[in-house]
């Protein structure tokens, strides 16, 4: 199978987040195995599952080979074909994760055939997860279990759209939930209650405060150049009349820096605690405030030199790296000691947009870059 063909496979399973990924591995799995590689399916809990596969020697040395297998909603956006159906519209493939990030798997998967034929000496790895979309919530368990299962890699390339120009940097995202519990009552006499949306609007007011603070700092290369914080979500209340018992809303951190999520997060808890709580429960012994982590990842830092880099300049005849600013698998690869970049076709511009689309050329471009990977793993 060339790859718009095997693209146009991975399209066709809806794959977003919410939903089973199995099929998908299911198949690749069965591709894979069908060519001779050698294959590891985990499945997980609601439906979801990951996979490893190896092309070439069971040695140390490789190269990973990573990419998520879930995409993005549809519902509300205005496709002008089926969104789980390649369509072809001249040099555009259209489909939803055509761009982020199956048109990668794609290439990587067609490629095998190549790969197995000129002898390689040191491995491909093929790492595919799933969760991505909400918080890189599969790659960790995946990533210490190839760690734990299979040999040493030298380097771990990411295949989210970059256009093939890699980047040895890109932003880290936090999402946290916080809770409040008040104390709810008659809204005519509103000093009889704790009001958990009025608590709400101090704690953002708080964090508003201080991404303004974080405009100072950060590095120039990323859009913005600093690390910022997002309210996505928020519910409270009951009735126009009762007293809001009960709120909470969701927030994120997009880090620059390792510890710029871990500091806002002390120093948030700090202000919960020692400056909203006790005049809380002056009124409601029950009074409190909360906050979970939902997701954790790390920013990928450049780290000039490494051989994920090195091996990626001759590989695309780059002289020096770009950044991205959206969160990617490729710091979780990082924190666990396997150098990493990210580099793969399409544009981020399509992402997550009705009538995603990647361009064949990118595709051309992604199988070539491959190809060089290919020799350079056959000594």
């Amino acid at each position: 199978m060339n790859s718009i063909e095997v693209l146009g496979r991975l399209v066709g399973f809806d794959t977003v987040s919410d939903k089973s990924n199995r099929a998908l591995i299911d198949w690749v799995a069965d591709y894979l195995d069908g060519l001779g590689a050698k294959t590891a399916v985990k499945h997980h809990g609601d439906g979801k599952a990951d996979l490893i596969a190896t092309v070439g020697p069971d040695a140390p040395g490789g190269v990973i080979l990573s990419g998520h297998t879930d995409v993005v909603p549809v519902i509300g956006q205005a496709w002008t074909s089926d969104p789980f159906t390649l369509t072809e519209r001249g040099s555009r493939l259209v489909g939803r994760g055509s761009c982020d990030m199956k048109g990668f798997i794609a290439v990587a998967l067609s490629m095998v055939p190549e790969l197995k034929a000129i002898g390689l000496k040191r491995p491909v790895h093929f790492v595919l997860s799933f969760d991505e979309e909400i918080g890189c919530l599969g790659a960790p368990q995946l990533i210490a279990r190839y760690r734990t299962d299979f040999p040493a890699a030298q380097a771990a390339i990411v295949g989210e759209p970059t256009h093939m120009r890699f980047a040895n940097a890109h932003k880290g995202v936090c999402v946290f939930k916080t809770s409040i519990q008040g104390k709810p009552g008659h809204s005519s006499n509103p000093d009889a209650g704790v009001n958990a949306i009025l608590i709400a609007a101090e704690c953002i007011r708080f964090l508003m405060e201080r991404a303004e603070e974080m405009k100072k700092g950060g590095d120039s290369r990323f859009t913005p150049p600093h690390a910022t914080v997002s309210l996505g979500q928020i519910e409270g209340g009951t009735a126009s009349n009762i007293i809001a018992g009960a709120c909470s809303f969701v927030w994120d951190c997009r880090s620059v820096s390792p510890g710029d999520a871990a500091d806002l997060l002390a120093r948030f808890e700090d202000f919960c605690q020692l400056d909203l709580l006790p005049a809380m429960r002056d009124t409601a012994a029950e009074a409190a405030i909360a906050t979970e982590r939902h997701a954790n990842v790390p920013p990928l830092v450049a780290d000039e030199g490494n051989a994920a880099e090195t091996l990626a300049k001759r590989l695309t005849g780059q002289n020096a790296a770009q950044v991205i600013s959206f969160a990617a698998e490729a710091g979780l690869f990082q924190k666990a000691g396997i150098p990493s970049v990210v580099c793969g076709p399409g544009d981020i511009a399509q992402a997550h947009q009705p009538d995603e689309f990647v361009e064949r050329a990118q595709l051309d471009a992604c199988a070539d870059f491959l190809r060089r990977l290919g020799e350079s793993l056959r000594s």
